[in-house]
């Protein structure tokens, strides 16, 4: 059996996802990336500024908004990606069905609660007064929804009090694809979504491929982006059963491999080693996809610093990397109107290291001019740092 070993993988990480040799544009950073996160607004763009030369926010706007050819959809493990406008057929079918699953089961379950007897009924007229009202080609909030559909209003039990069916009535219709979030309603780094139809917005509604098929697509996505990775990896990441990865796995003839942790897969075409390559420095985002790729991440970061970086579901914060490795984190100083980034680095990276993250920040301080960035999912080290 191939043995790959955490250096190898290391390498592989940088030349593929462009972080020692940029990608020439916006969707070829996104496709070589399989997608990118856009829990967080700002990950999208920032993501993008870290691989993409020279990019600026009016053309990550553009792409997204403009021509399009790049989507945010709703998919695995209930969570929002920015799509390559091919791969959504195979994200409809498999990762994006089983959401759209659970989130009529969620919601058949909360209506029950409240009080309605038939929530399937319900849902289905609900819906359909949405997908009616979002057919003009007119892109609307939630809030701006709910004017004109009164039943989105409704409340549901959420913990000790309740919560509006809104927004998760708009999540099972974003996972079923009968809608997308079109123009950002907010500021680049803040997530205020106007929806609109998906017939509207890329002129047709992708067909979702079979439920195998859709996920074969994935797998072999994900495998030539962050191959070689192990099965754990990808159920985590896809948010599917075992079966589901161990089925894709063979319909994609995945090799498997031995890595240092275990047992790994690539794809039959990738057995060949990375060139070798200079010490290189990066800095990613909160929900960067290179961070949350993988499960197991043993082979880029030392065990003892993920409490620091990541919180208990495996979310990751800002990073900061040397020569394929976390080192530690970088935020924005918060008593300088200025915004500035700075460092948090736990690891000796020697002198070029430092000087190479020191001049990432000040390029990354550059390009925000000033914007700074608030995270939902800021890790505990960016929670509890107070820069002297």
């Amino acid at each position: 059996m191939l043995k790959i070993s955490d250096a190898e993988r290391r390498r592989r990480l940088a030349i593929r996802h462009g972080l020692v040799r940029r990608f020439a544009s916006i969707e070829d950073a996104v496709r070589g990336m399989t997608v990118l996160h856009a829990t967080e607004a700002a990950t999208v763009h920032l993501s993008l500024w870290a691989r993409v030369t020279d990019v600026t926010v009016a053309e990550v706007e553009r792409v997204l908004y403009d021509e399009r050819s790049v989507v945010k959809q709703l998919a695995m493990r209930r969570t929002l990606f920015v799509f390559p406008r091919d791969l959504l057929p195979a994200a409809l079918g498999s990762a994006a069905q089983r959401i759209a699953g659970q989130q009529r089961g969620r919601l058949a379950k909360d209506l029950r609660a409240s009080g309605i007897s038939t929530p399937e009924d319900w849902i289905a007229e609900t819906t359909a007064k949405v997908v009616a009202v979002l057919s003009d080609g007119k892109a609307r909030t939630t809030s701006e929804i709910r004017d004109e559909v009164p039943e989105l209003g409704r409340m549901r039990p959420s913990g000790p009090g309740e919560l509006p069916v809104g927004p998760v009535v708009m999540a099972l219709l974003s996972a079923e694809g009968q809608v997308l979030r079109g123009v950002n309603a907010g500021h680049w780094r803040l997530n205020k979504p106007a929806w609109t139809s998906t017939k509207h917005w890329l002129g047709s509604v992708p067909e979702p491929l079979p439920e195998p098929e859709g996920y074969a697509e994935l797998v072999r996505r994900w495998l030539a982006t962050f191959g070689p990775g192990a099965e754990a990896d990808l159920v985590w990441w896809l948010g599917a059963t075992k079966s589901a990865v161990r089925r894709a796995l063979k319909d994609v003839e995945a090799v498997e491999v031995q890595l240092d942790q275990g047992v790994g897969w690539v794809l039959p075409d990738d057995t060949q080693p990375p060139e070798e390559l200079e010490p290189w420095a990066a800095l990613l985002p909160t929900l960067d996809p290179t961070v949350m790729g993988w499960k197991e991440r043993d082979f880029y970061l030392d065990p003892a610093d993920k409490p620091f970086l990541f919180d208990t579901n495996g979310n990751a914060g800002n990073t900061a990397w040397w020569d394929g490795r976390i080192v530690g984190c970088w935020l924005q100083d918060d008593q300088d109107p200025a915004a500035p980034v700075r460092l948090v680095v736990h690891e000796d990276v020697g002198t070029a290291g430092q000087a190479a993250l020191e001049a990432e920040a000040e390029r990354l301080t550059d390009w925000l001019g000033g914007v700074r960035i608030t995270n939902v999912y800021a890790s505990p080290q960016m929670r509890g740092l107070r820069l002297p």
